[in-house]
């Protein structure tokens, strides 16, 4: 027997609108061909007929040098959600600047955004990445072709989010607003069904992720919450923390999701000498996972503010992270207000 597949919650939480058109629901579905196209692409690596690993000698809007598979990954997403008439505009962690859909497809009322392959450093060592994406509906009596002061809002005006996970098994998770659900792709049906129904972060953890090759370079109230999970059940907080890093913020915030932890990607002194306020992106994956996260029961700061209220000023922005089980993420916000 099938479970309820994702098309299916979508159209009952759709149901509690009056007004509900079905184009959100359509939608999420061209975000969904749009995932397992990627997946597949992922799968089969080099036994596809083009070459889709190692280096596409280019740079994204960032400087960072793009695999083939984020080319690959970004071009896919584009395809499949540009002609259907839900979307007025994209953006994409890999394009300089909105991508304005081509003069003979309808635009729709949402603007989406999503950084098509998290963790693609890992490609080609085998290891995790995946897909995040965030959608946003048009500000009020917006018309004509979308320009970027339209996507620059704070991520509670998100009315969904998610991500795909490409793993042993390919998963998406996904919130409106109502909760999170997991969604495992069952390979004899080609559909996302229901596996890991209402989501909850526990509150409290002994687990952390954080790259520890920049300990030298932490401000103090992240050394200082580190040394303490770190001095174990010697230290001040009477129990030993073990140490979780992917190499990718998709694969260590779903484990957060899945059994709890918190994951860190601060600000440090060599980010600050380069001029940046993070390393991670706000609209493409702080804005996103934040709201997965806070609807599942967890936090999501910077350490000094709610990233969900940040205010947007430009679509490459970024900004430290903090997220998962709330008495953890909570301590570290307590010891940022300390030395501020």
């Amino acid at each position: 027997m099938i479970g309820t597949t994702i098309t299916e919650l979508i159209i009952e939480e759709q149901r509690r609108f009056a007004s509900a058109t079905g184009d959100f629901t359509s939608l999420i579905n061209d975000v969904v061909i749009a995932c397992k196209a990627i997946g597949s692409a992922v799968r089969y690596g080099k036994l596809s007929d083009a070459d889709v690993l190692g280096s596409a000698d280019t740079e994204n809007v960032q400087g960072e040098t793009q695999k083939k598979l984020d080319v690959i990954s970004n071009e896919l997403f584009l395809r499949r959600n540009e002609f259907t008439g839900h979307v007025a505009a994209m953006a994409s962690e890999e394009m300089d600047s909105i991508y304005h859909l081509p003069h003979q497809y309808p635009r729709g009322k949402y603007l989406l955004l999503f950084d098509p392959l998290d963790g693609s450093t890992n490609t080609d060592v085998n290891g995790a990445l995946g897909t995040i994406f965030s959608i946003l509906r048009r500000p009020e009596g917006a018309t004509g072709e979308p320009d970027e002061a339209e996507f620059l809002q704070s991520g509670v005006n998100q009315v969904c989010a998610g991500y795909a996970l490409y793993g042993p098994s390919t998963m998406m998770v996904l919130t409106t607003g109502f909760g999170v659900n997991g969604f495992t792709l069952d390979p004899r049906i080609g559909e996302f069904v229901l596996s890991h129904p209402r989501i909850t972060v526990p509150q409290d953890t002994s687990e952390f992720a954080i790259n520890a090759a920049y300990t030298r370079l932490w401000e103090a109230p992240i050394k200082r919450y580190i040394d303490e999970c770190l001095a174990g059940k010697e230290g001040p907080r009477g129990r030993d923390f073990n140490m979780r890093w992917a190499g990718a913020m998709i694969a260590d915030v779903h484990r957060v999701l899945s059994r709890g932890g918190i994951f860190l990607y601060p600000i440090d002194s060599k980010l600050r000498a380069k001029g940046s306020a993070g390393k991670l992106r706000l609209m493409y994956e702080a804005n996103p996972m934040s709201f997965i996260v806070e609807q599942a029961g967890g936090v999501a700061s910077t350490g000094l503010q709610r990233i969900l209220e940040i205010p947007p000023e430009s679509l490459h922005q970024r900004c430290p992270v903090v997220m998962g089980s709330s008495n953890e993420v909570e301590r570290v916000v307590a010891y940022h207000r300390e030395a501020a």
